[in-house]
């Protein structure tokens, strides 16, 4: 992606401290934008930044629970206020939990849907009036295969991802008059701390090695056999964020090595 192709814009990114999230914060600051770092690690938010910045980016940390709004409302009113305004989003936080349904407990639940699925609506509802004033906006909401399709033992994960592919379609039809964009991107399994961590429960829920859930869990059904980088992530989101997509809206992008293709 050309440098400087989105100067002048100011995105946020949740989950913003590691994996996808910073891949994306990374990619959209070297396309000239400045970039608020949201992430519930204070620290890991911090060296986000700080590596922008390093760069010669801008950016700054902001610690969030998107699950909350009270801390939703200040990350975005800390952006506005660190760079003027808001134009993009990206909606990345998510974590996962690995459990059959009948022994889900069921705050594990309400933090899953809590933190993928609300926090999805409401950093796009307390985005939007900034784009809407600008006549132009944004929001990159990083579903998941698992958006598309379902896994056994996930769930939460599951039905939020599924959840955030629905209200990505309605928010596209809602926001088109105002000149803002709403897609999903769909990824299948990134190399990231979040599937890094699943592999000892899908160990122990499948009953086998953590190499046996790599080769016959997670990469068997896919047709290229590795795991997708971050940066192929980000690729797809900076270009949804510029003017050669704005006719693109109400979609789902999928990046999974042809997992979905069966």
């Amino acid at each position: 992606m050309a440098q400087g192709m989105l100067q002048g814009k100011t995105g946020i990114v949740t989950g913003g401290g590691s994996g996808i999230g910073r891949a994306i914060a990374v990619a959209l600051a070297q396309a000239g934008a400045a970039v608020c770092v949201a992430d519930l690690d204070a620290g890991r938010a911090r060296a986000v930044a700080d590596e922008i910045g390093r760069a010669g980016g801008r950016a700054h940390p902001v610690t969030a629970d998107v699950s909350k709004a009270p801390t939703v409302r200040v990350a975005v009113d800390e952006t506005v206020r660190a760079f003027g305004g808001l134009e993009i989003l990206v909606n990345n936080a998510g974590l996962q939990h690995v459990c059959s349904i009948a022994e889900y407990p069921e705050d594990k639940w309400d933090l899953l849907v809590g933190v993928m699925l609300t926090g999805t609506f409401l950093c796009t509802k307390y985005a939007l009036p900034h784009m809407i004033r600008k006549k132009w906006g944004r929001v990159v909401n990083i579903a998941s295969a698992h958006g598309l399709v379902a896994s056994p033992f996930k769930s939460a994960y599951v039905a939020a991802k599924h959840g955030i592919v629905g209200f990505t379609k309605v928010a596209a039809l809602e926001l088109g008059e105002h000149g803002i964009t709403v897609n999903a991107i769909c990824p299948g399994y990134v190399r990231t701390p979040l599937v890094e961590g699943q592999l000892p429960d899908l160990a122990r829920t499948h009953r086998m090695s953590e190499a046996d859930v790599l080769e016959k869990i997670i990469l068997a059904p896919v047709a290229i056999k590795r795991l997708i980088e971050p940066d192929e992530i980000a690729s797809m989101a900076i270009f949804l964020c510029t003017d050669a997509a704005a006719a693109i809206s109400g979609t789902t992008h999928t990046i999974d090595g042809g997992w979905t293709a069966r």
